[in-house]
């Protein structure tokens, strides 16, 4: 993950993205929101907003079962008296093999929280300083459903020089699709909606590929209490 400087932003005379077909030519370009892409980069949020990120993805496996878990019988092992033996009325007692675990781990949560006006400002300096970069892509929204073949997307990313890297295409919307099927079998290639779209995604990509009708629905979504 590249290093950025706090206090970096995008002067307005750089707030168009170049739009591309999937031939990569150039075809035109467009305004993007400076709420969205022209704010301060705040390197500490960002970091904050991946480590959280990574933390959720954590799931605790280690777990044992108590002796109300257990699958098995529940009838009495032997009778109360005359065996010489201690009294026991179940099999899935500790004590036994295969019985419950007393004070056994249990999976442990390692989920952290981070409010909603963070994390919008972490996503919004991730997307400012990927504009900054030069990562930050176009293609023309009628490019979605032209082909689902995998070799027209891999043509493309090899135009623009990005086989072999991590790449994020970002949709209005995630349903079946053309481009979502010719994307699919590509292992570097992730492809989300501007709703789910979130910092360590946009940070871990080499480049992120905005289709046109994604720039919208994203200022609206992040943006629609301030419209």
């Amino acid at each position: 993950m590249a290093t950025v400087d706090n206090k970096k932003t995008v002067k307005k005379s750089e707030l168009k993205l170049t739009l591309y077909n999937l031939k990569g030519e150039e075809t035109s370009s467009m305004e993007l929101p400076k709420e969205v892409f022209g704010v301060t980069v705040n390197k500490a949020l960002m970091a904050q907003s991946v480590r959280i990120y990574q933390a959720n993805q954590r799931g605790g496996n280690a777990s044992t079962k108590t002796r109300g878990e257990v699958v098995g019988s529940t009838r009495k092992i032997y009778r109360q008296k005359g065996t010489g033996k201690a009294r026991h009325g179940s099999i899935k007692a500790p004590i036994f093999v295969g019985g419950g675990v007393v004070g056994g781990p249990r999976p442990k949560d390692f989920s952290l929280s981070f409010n909603k006006t963070q994390r919008q400002k972490a996503l919004f300096s991730s997307l400012t300083f990927k504009l900054h970069e030069k990562e930050l892509f176009g293609l023309q929204e009628s490019e979605i459903n032209k082909s689902a073949k995998t070799k027209v997307v891999y043509d493309f990313l090899k135009k623009m020089k990005l086989v072999g890297k991590n790449v994020v295409f970002v949709m209005s919307k995630l349903e079946k699709n053309n481009f979502i099927l010719g994307a699919r079998n590509i292992k570097e290639v992730d492809v989300t909606d501007a709703n789910s779209l979130n910092t360590y995604q946009v940070l871990s990509a080499k480049a992120v590929i905005f289709f046109e009708g994604a720039i919208s629905e994203l200022d609206k979504h992040f943006n629609k209490a301030t419209k």
